[in-house]
Protein backbone atom coordinates (compact mmCIF):
# COMPACT_ATOMS: atom_id res chain seq x y z
CA UNK A 1 0.00 0.00 0.00
CA UNK A 2 3.15 1.91 -0.31
CA UNK A 3 3.05 2.92 3.70
CA UNK A 4 5.91 4.86 5.29
CA UNK A 5 7.48 2.82 8.04
CA UNK A 6 10.99 3.17 9.96
CA UNK A 7 11.97 0.52 11.95
CA UNK A 8 14.44 0.52 14.89
CA UNK A 9 16.62 -1.93 13.13
CA UNK A 10 16.75 -3.61 10.07
CA UNK A 11 18.55 -6.81 8.88
CA UNK A 12 19.15 -8.15 5.71
CA UNK A 13 19.66 -11.86 6.31
CA UNK A 14 21.93 -13.36 3.14
CA UNK A 15 22.42 -16.51 4.49
CA UNK A 16 20.25 -18.71 6.79
CA UNK A 17 23.34 -20.21 8.58
CA UNK A 18 23.73 -16.62 10.24
CA UNK A 19 19.99 -17.30 11.82
CA UNK A 20 21.65 -18.93 15.07
CA UNK A 21 24.01 -16.32 15.28
CA UNK A 22 21.97 -13.50 15.71
CA UNK A 23 21.26 -11.60 19.51
CA UNK A 24 17.53 -10.25 19.38
CA UNK A 25 15.63 -8.74 22.05
CA UNK A 26 12.42 -10.21 23.08
CA UNK A 27 10.55 -9.40 19.62
CA UNK A 28 11.69 -9.26 16.16
CA UNK A 29 9.33 -8.79 12.76
CA UNK A 30 10.24 -10.85 9.49
CA UNK A 31 9.34 -8.65 6.03
CA UNK A 32 9.50 -10.37 3.15
CA UNK A 33 8.93 -8.17 0.29
CA UNK A 34 6.00 -6.56 1.90
CA UNK A 35 3.41 -6.80 -0.89
CA UNK A 36 0.64 -8.07 1.67
CA UNK A 37 1.37 -6.23 4.74
CA UNK A 38 0.11 -3.16 6.31
CA UNK A 39 3.15 -1.24 8.28
CA UNK A 40 2.93 1.62 10.97
CA UNK A 41 4.32 4.31 10.71
CA UNK A 42 7.35 3.51 13.10
CA UNK A 43 8.50 -0.29 14.00
CA UNK A 44 10.20 -0.56 17.68
CA UNK A 45 11.69 -3.67 16.81
CA UNK A 46 13.86 -5.73 14.79
CA UNK A 47 13.11 -6.16 11.34
CA UNK A 48 14.60 -9.49 9.40
CA UNK A 49 14.70 -9.17 5.76
CA UNK A 50 15.07 -12.58 4.31
CA UNK A 51 16.92 -12.14 1.01
CA UNK A 52 18.59 -15.73 0.17
CA UNK A 53 18.48 -16.50 -3.64
CA UNK A 54 18.41 -19.77 -5.26
CA UNK A 55 16.87 -22.34 -7.06
CA UNK A 56 18.11 -26.21 -6.76
CA UNK A 57 16.50 -29.41 -8.91
CA UNK A 58 16.51 -31.91 -5.98
CA UNK A 59 14.79 -34.51 -8.50
CA UNK A 60 13.97 -34.98 -12.17
CA UNK A 61 12.24 -37.61 -14.37
CA UNK A 62 9.90 -37.30 -17.52
CA UNK A 63 7.01 -36.59 -15.73
CA UNK A 64 8.08 -34.22 -12.60
CA UNK A 65 10.37 -32.32 -10.88
CA UNK A 66 11.14 -31.35 -7.20
CA UNK A 67 12.29 -28.03 -6.82
CA UNK A 68 14.19 -26.21 -3.48
CA UNK A 69 13.80 -22.56 -3.99
CA UNK A 70 15.52 -20.16 -1.08
CA UNK A 71 13.29 -17.98 0.45
CA UNK A 72 14.53 -14.37 -0.83
CA UNK A 73 13.55 -15.39 -4.42
CA UNK A 74 10.81 -12.88 -6.33
CA UNK A 75 7.85 -15.48 -6.78
CA UNK A 76 6.55 -13.94 -10.36
CA UNK A 77 9.93 -14.04 -11.64
CA UNK A 78 10.18 -18.68 -10.57
CA UNK A 79 6.82 -18.89 -12.09
CA UNK A 80 7.51 -17.16 -15.03
CA UNK A 81 11.15 -19.20 -15.36
CA UNK A 82 9.15 -22.47 -14.67
CA UNK A 83 6.60 -21.87 -16.98
CA UNK A 84 9.39 -21.32 -19.81
CA UNK A 85 11.49 -24.35 -18.94
CA UNK A 86 8.48 -26.86 -19.08
CA UNK A 87 7.74 -26.93 -15.43
CA UNK A 88 3.76 -26.47 -14.50
CA UNK A 89 2.13 -25.93 -11.74
CA UNK A 90 2.18 -22.37 -10.38
CA UNK A 91 0.71 -20.55 -13.52
CA UNK A 92 -2.60 -19.89 -12.12
CA UNK A 93 -0.44 -17.98 -9.39
CA UNK A 94 1.35 -15.82 -11.86
CA UNK A 95 1.84 -12.09 -11.49
CA UNK A 96 1.87 -12.32 -7.78
CA UNK A 97 4.04 -9.76 -6.12
CA UNK A 98 6.17 -10.55 -3.00
CA UNK A 99 9.15 -13.49 -2.42
CA UNK A 100 9.13 -16.60 -2.60
CA UNK A 101 9.17 -16.83 1.26
CA UNK A 102 6.33 -15.02 1.88
CA UNK A 103 4.08 -17.47 0.18
CA UNK A 104 3.32 -20.52 2.28
CA UNK A 105 2.29 -17.75 5.65
CA UNK A 106 -0.60 -16.37 3.44
CA UNK A 107 -1.03 -20.06 1.21
CA UNK A 108 -1.22 -17.39 -1.43
CA UNK A 109 -4.13 -18.71 -4.34
CA UNK A 110 -5.65 -17.40 -7.33
CA UNK A 111 -7.98 -18.92 -9.97
CA UNK A 112 -8.75 -21.95 -8.09
CA UNK A 113 -4.93 -22.74 -7.21
CA UNK A 114 -3.25 -22.24 -4.23
CA UNK A 115 0.27 -22.68 -2.99
CA UNK A 116 -0.47 -26.07 -1.38
CA UNK A 117 -1.36 -28.01 -5.06
CA UNK A 118 2.10 -28.23 -5.21
CA UNK A 119 4.32 -27.48 -2.30
CA UNK A 120 6.12 -30.12 -0.62
CA UNK A 121 7.99 -28.94 2.58
CA UNK A 122 8.99 -25.73 3.73
CA UNK A 123 12.31 -25.27 5.63
CA UNK A 124 12.48 -23.28 8.09
CA UNK A 125 14.55 -22.62 11.25
CA UNK A 126 12.57 -22.86 14.87
CA UNK A 127 13.80 -19.69 17.41
CA UNK A 128 12.76 -21.31 19.83
CA UNK A 129 15.17 -24.98 19.62
CA UNK A 130 17.67 -23.28 17.32
CA UNK A 131 17.37 -26.22 15.03
CA UNK A 132 16.44 -26.03 11.29
CA UNK A 133 13.79 -28.40 10.64
CA UNK A 134 11.79 -29.17 7.08
CA UNK A 135 8.17 -28.82 8.12
CA UNK A 136 5.82 -31.47 5.48
CA UNK A 137 2.62 -29.89 3.72
CA UNK A 138 0.76 -31.24 6.75
CA UNK A 139 2.70 -29.68 9.29
CA UNK A 140 2.32 -26.64 7.70
CA UNK A 141 -1.90 -26.59 8.27
CA UNK A 142 -3.08 -25.00 5.51
CA UNK A 143 -6.21 -24.04 4.81
CA UNK A 144 -7.73 -21.03 3.14
CA UNK A 145 -4.91 -17.99 2.74
CA UNK A 146 -3.91 -19.78 6.54
CA UNK A 147 -0.96 -21.71 7.62
CA UNK A 148 0.29 -22.60 10.90
CA UNK A 149 2.82 -19.31 9.79
CA UNK A 150 0.15 -17.24 10.49
CA UNK A 151 -1.32 -19.13 13.73
CA UNK A 152 2.76 -18.25 15.06
CA UNK A 153 3.92 -15.70 13.53
CA UNK A 154 7.63 -16.06 15.15
CA UNK A 155 7.76 -19.44 16.06
CA UNK A 156 9.49 -20.12 12.34
CA UNK A 157 11.63 -18.20 10.20
CA UNK A 158 11.33 -19.32 6.34
CA UNK A 159 14.61 -20.45 4.41
CA UNK A 160 12.74 -22.36 1.40
CA UNK A 161 10.47 -23.97 0.00
CA UNK A 162 10.20 -27.56 -2.18
CA UNK A 163 7.29 -27.70 -4.96
CA UNK A 164 6.34 -30.62 -6.94
CA UNK A 165 5.81 -29.49 -10.36
CA UNK A 166 4.75 -31.45 -13.65
CA UNK A 167 5.77 -31.57 -17.02
CA UNK A 168 2.51 -32.54 -19.14
CA UNK A 169 1.27 -28.96 -20.66
CA UNK A 170 -1.97 -29.57 -21.13
CA UNK A 171 -2.68 -30.62 -17.68
CA UNK A 172 -4.74 -27.91 -16.14
CA UNK A 173 -5.26 -27.41 -12.37
CA UNK A 174 -7.91 -25.48 -12.85
CA UNK A 175 -10.44 -23.97 -15.76
CA UNK A 176 -11.57 -21.15 -13.18
CA UNK A 177 -14.62 -18.73 -13.83
CA UNK A 178 -13.25 -16.86 -17.10
CA UNK A 179 -9.46 -18.27 -17.21
CA UNK A 180 -10.61 -20.86 -18.88
CA UNK A 181 -12.41 -19.44 -21.59
CA UNK A 182 -9.79 -16.69 -22.46
CA UNK A 183 -6.94 -19.35 -22.60
CA UNK A 184 -9.05 -21.10 -24.92
CA UNK A 185 -9.63 -18.21 -26.68
CA UNK A 186 -5.45 -17.44 -26.51
CA UNK A 187 -4.89 -21.06 -28.09
CA UNK A 188 -7.57 -20.73 -30.59
CA UNK A 189 -6.05 -17.53 -31.95
CA UNK A 190 -2.69 -20.22 -32.49
CA UNK A 191 -4.73 -22.48 -34.71
CA UNK A 192 -5.09 -24.79 -31.66
CA UNK A 193 -7.83 -26.72 -29.99
CA UNK A 194 -6.33 -27.79 -26.69
CA UNK A 195 -5.71 -24.95 -23.93
CA UNK A 196 -1.96 -25.66 -22.96
CA UNK A 197 -0.49 -24.73 -19.49
CA UNK A 198 1.24 -21.56 -21.20
CA UNK A 199 -2.05 -20.38 -21.90
CA UNK A 200 -3.34 -20.82 -19.12
CA UNK A 201 -0.28 -18.46 -17.81
CA UNK A 202 -0.90 -15.75 -20.30
CA UNK A 203 -4.19 -15.68 -19.38
CA UNK A 204 -3.59 -15.06 -15.85
CA UNK A 205 -1.53 -12.42 -16.11
CA UNK A 206 -3.80 -10.46 -19.24
CA UNK A 207 -6.85 -10.50 -16.77
CA UNK A 208 -5.04 -9.38 -13.98
CA UNK A 209 -3.21 -6.57 -15.68
CA UNK A 210 -6.83 -5.85 -17.36
CA UNK A 211 -8.76 -5.60 -13.95
CA UNK A 212 -5.99 -5.01 -10.89
CA UNK A 213 -3.69 -1.29 -10.94
CA UNK A 214 0.06 -1.87 -11.34
CA UNK A 215 1.31 -1.25 -7.68
CA UNK A 216 4.19 0.73 -9.10
CA UNK A 217 1.67 3.36 -10.79
CA UNK A 218 -1.35 3.42 -8.42
CA UNK A 219 -0.11 2.23 -4.67
CA UNK A 220 -2.39 -1.01 -3.70
CA UNK A 221 -1.77 -4.73 -1.92
CA UNK A 222 -3.93 -6.55 -4.29
CA UNK A 223 -6.83 -7.72 -2.98
CA UNK A 224 -7.65 -6.67 0.49
CA UNK A 225 -10.69 -9.30 1.77
CA UNK A 226 -11.03 -12.96 1.53
CA UNK A 227 -13.72 -14.24 -0.29
CA UNK A 228 -15.84 -15.45 2.25
CA UNK A 229 -16.95 -19.09 2.46
CA UNK A 230 -20.57 -19.11 4.02
CA UNK A 231 -23.60 -21.80 3.88
CA UNK A 232 -25.19 -23.80 1.14
CA UNK A 233 -28.19 -22.39 3.24
CA UNK A 234 -26.88 -18.95 3.41
CA UNK A 235 -26.10 -18.97 -0.15
CA UNK A 236 -29.76 -19.89 -1.06
CA UNK A 237 -31.26 -17.40 0.84
CA UNK A 238 -28.85 -14.76 -0.46
CA UNK A 239 -30.09 -16.05 -4.00
CA UNK A 240 -33.73 -15.03 -3.73
CA UNK A 241 -32.33 -11.77 -4.06
CA UNK A 242 -29.83 -11.57 -5.64
CA UNK A 243 -30.39 -14.42 -8.03
CA UNK A 244 -26.73 -13.40 -10.10
CA UNK A 245 -24.89 -13.93 -6.96
CA UNK A 246 -21.73 -16.19 -8.04
CA UNK A 247 -20.62 -19.21 -6.10
CA UNK A 248 -17.82 -21.76 -6.18
CA UNK A 249 -18.60 -24.89 -4.18
CA UNK A 250 -16.25 -26.15 -1.60
CA UNK A 251 -18.65 -28.61 -0.29
CA UNK A 252 -21.91 -30.22 -0.13
CA UNK A 253 -22.81 -27.62 2.96
CA UNK A 254 -20.41 -24.53 1.88
CA UNK A 255 -19.50 -22.01 -0.81
CA UNK A 256 -17.14 -19.62 -1.72
CA UNK A 257 -18.32 -16.34 -3.04
CA UNK A 258 -16.41 -13.73 -4.63
CA UNK A 259 -16.15 -10.64 -2.03
CA UNK A 260 -15.24 -7.93 -4.88
CA UNK A 261 -19.10 -9.01 -6.11
CA UNK A 262 -20.32 -8.21 -2.95
CA UNK A 263 -18.47 -4.76 -2.55
CA UNK A 264 -19.70 -4.52 -5.64
CA UNK A 265 -23.10 -4.84 -5.12
CA UNK A 266 -22.99 -2.71 -1.99
CA UNK A 267 -22.29 0.27 -4.42
CA UNK A 268 -18.74 0.98 -2.99
CA UNK A 269 -17.31 0.26 -6.23
CA UNK A 270 -14.43 3.45 -6.89
CA UNK A 271 -15.70 4.67 -3.41
CA UNK A 272 -14.25 4.87 0.25
CA UNK A 273 -12.99 7.24 3.01
CA UNK A 274 -9.96 9.01 0.89
CA UNK A 275 -7.34 9.08 0.14
CA UNK A 276 -8.20 5.29 0.29
CA UNK A 277 -10.58 4.16 -2.09
CA UNK A 278 -11.64 1.02 -3.98
CA UNK A 279 -10.54 0.22 -7.33
CA UNK A 280 -12.68 1.42 -10.47
CA UNK A 281 -11.99 -1.70 -12.02
CA UNK A 282 -11.90 -4.23 -9.01
CA UNK A 283 -13.70 -3.48 -5.61
CA UNK A 284 -12.00 -6.18 -3.80
CA UNK A 285 -8.63 -4.39 -3.85
CA UNK A 286 -7.95 -0.92 -1.94
CA UNK A 287 -5.99 1.59 -3.56
CA UNK A 288 -3.93 4.28 -1.89
CA UNK A 289 -3.96 7.90 -3.51
CA UNK A 290 -1.80 9.69 -1.08
CA UNK A 291 1.10 6.64 -1.12
CA UNK A 292 3.81 7.73 1.94
CA UNK A 293 1.68 10.10 3.65
CA UNK A 294 -2.06 7.46 3.94
CA UNK A 295 -1.32 5.75 7.42
CA UNK A 296 -2.92 2.58 9.14
CA UNK A 297 -5.86 4.72 10.27
CA UNK A 298 -6.26 5.76 6.71
CA UNK A 299 -6.65 1.96 5.98
CA UNK A 300 -8.83 1.21 8.54
CA UNK A 301 -11.68 4.20 7.91
CA UNK A 302 -12.21 2.84 4.56
CA UNK A 303 -11.83 -1.17 4.96
CA UNK A 304 -14.46 -0.50 8.29
CA UNK A 305 -17.20 0.74 5.86
CA UNK A 306 -16.57 -1.68 3.43
CA UNK A 307 -17.60 -4.54 6.02
CA UNK A 308 -20.50 -2.88 7.96
CA UNK A 309 -22.09 -2.22 4.60
CA UNK A 310 -21.59 -5.63 3.55
CA UNK A 311 -22.31 -7.31 6.61
CA UNK A 312 -25.73 -4.87 6.48
CA UNK A 313 -26.81 -6.03 2.83
CA UNK A 314 -25.66 -9.73 2.68
CA UNK A 315 -25.18 -10.69 6.38
CA UNK A 316 -21.65 -11.71 5.79
CA UNK A 317 -18.66 -10.20 7.56
CA UNK A 318 -15.81 -9.70 5.35
CA UNK A 319 -12.11 -10.58 6.85
CA UNK A 320 -8.59 -8.86 5.61
CA UNK A 321 -6.31 -10.38 3.81
CA UNK A 322 -3.12 -8.75 3.72
CA UNK A 323 -1.35 -8.74 7.65
CA UNK A 324 -1.16 -5.99 9.90
CA UNK A 325 1.43 -5.25 11.86
CA UNK A 326 1.76 -3.33 15.40
CA UNK A 327 4.49 -0.84 16.45
CA UNK A 328 6.22 -3.64 18.49
CA UNK A 329 6.14 -5.78 15.03
CA UNK A 330 3.23 -8.14 16.50
CA UNK A 331 0.23 -9.11 14.12
CA UNK A 332 -2.98 -7.93 14.73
Amino acid sequence: MALSSVADTAIVIHDAAALPTLKLNNTWFVLSGGSNVLLPSRLHTTVLLPRMMGRHVLFEDDQEIILEVQAGENFHDLVTDCVHKGWFGLENLALIPGLVGAAPVQNIGAYGVQLDDVLVSVQVYEWASKQFKQLSKQACQFGYRHSIFKDEPNRYFICAVTLRLHKNPTRILSSYGDLHTYAKQLANHQGRTTVTTTDVYHAVIAIRQSKLPDPKVLANCGSFFQNPIISTEHYQKLCVDYPNLPCYLITKTLVKVPAGWLIDQAGLKGQGVPPILTHAKQALVLTNHMPFIATQEDIKATADVIIAAVKQKFNITLVREPAWINADGSYN
